[in-house]
């Protein structure tokens, strides 16, 4: 009698313990540290529960960019997480994350809207040009304070980030900038769109000028051709819509050139979904 009711004791303070420190986070759960998972509910992940990660796949070095992880499925009425990066610097958005032991994890339960729960994060790149991994894990759980095989929970997809150099942008080294301006694009970030303006002034000795105005993505390759075609001195605004684009382009940065006889101008955006 006296060994059972030690027994119940113990286990009770398990999951006081658990419930108390669990609830306000926990890390070293991800499959970069193994994929012990969140066995503290349940010993097994749950195929049901979707786990992912949205954000630019390219980062500038140095430079820091927000993401969203998602979930869904499970009981579905509050959620915990925990994030690892292999190389970059994860980073709190909000108050409802926090940073232990260089990871990111919840700092309370997250109350499900609709069928899904989120948590904003920063990522920082290195200063090496590499391809970095955030691991992922989270949990779905019924908010009754009691972990159990109730509450269910699933790896993320590992996410891939591609760290990239500074664009190297180019002007015109025979005509004076002044006969042409390329502005930055508004918003900056965007999605789903964005607005392009450029000028051609009237300096420009010509009546007409042949101008081209194309986006290319961090390897160089085109991805949309927004003008091309003889345009008198003026202002102009162009909308680029990547959903448009055929195939579908992800997040991330992406290049606008102008080119006007020998000038040449580009900038940088960046494209979050």
């Amino acid at each position: 009698m006296k060994i059972n009711l030690l027994i119940a004791i113990a286990f009770i303070s398990f999951l006081a313990y658990s419930n108390i420190n669990y609830l306000h986070g926990i890390v070293g759960m991800t499959l970069r540290d193994g994929g012990i998972g969140c066995i503290c509910h349940n010993f097994s992940p749950t195929d049901s529960v979707n786990v992912w990660i949205e954000g630019p796949d390219s980062v500038i070095r140095n430079t820091t960019a927000q993401y969203k992880l998602l979930m869904t499925g499970g009981p579905a009425v509050a959620g915990g997480f925990n994030i690892a990066s292999h190389i970059g610097t994860l980073d709190t958005a909000d108050t409802l994350t926090q940073v232990l032991f260089g990871e990111l994890t919840h700092s309370s339960p997250n109350q499900f809207i609709n069928d899904t729960v989120f948590w904003n994060f920063l990522y920082t790149a290195p200063d090496s040009l590499l391809t970095d991994t955030l691991y992922s894990v989270a949990n779905s759980v019924n908010r009754d304070s009691i972990p159990s095989d109730l509450d269910q929970w699933n790896f993320g997809e590992n996410f891939m980030i591609h760290v990239v150099d500074n664009p190297v942008y180019v002007q015109n080294e025979n005509l004076s900038p002044e006969k042409f301006v390329l502005y930055q694009n508004y918003p900056n970030p965007f999605n789903p769109s964005t607005k392009i303006k450029f000028t051609i002034t009237s300096n420009v000795k010509s009546e007409m000028s042949n101008v081209m105005l194309k986006v290319f993505d961090v390897l160089g390759n085109e991805v949309a051709v927004l003008v091309n075609e003889d345009l008198a001195p003026g202002d102009y605004e162009v909308e680029f819509l990547p959903e448009s684009s055929v195939p579908q382009l992800a997040s991330g940065i992406y290049l606008y050139q102008l080119k006007a006889g020998n000038f040449t101008q580009t900038k940088k955006m960046l494209l979050l979904k």
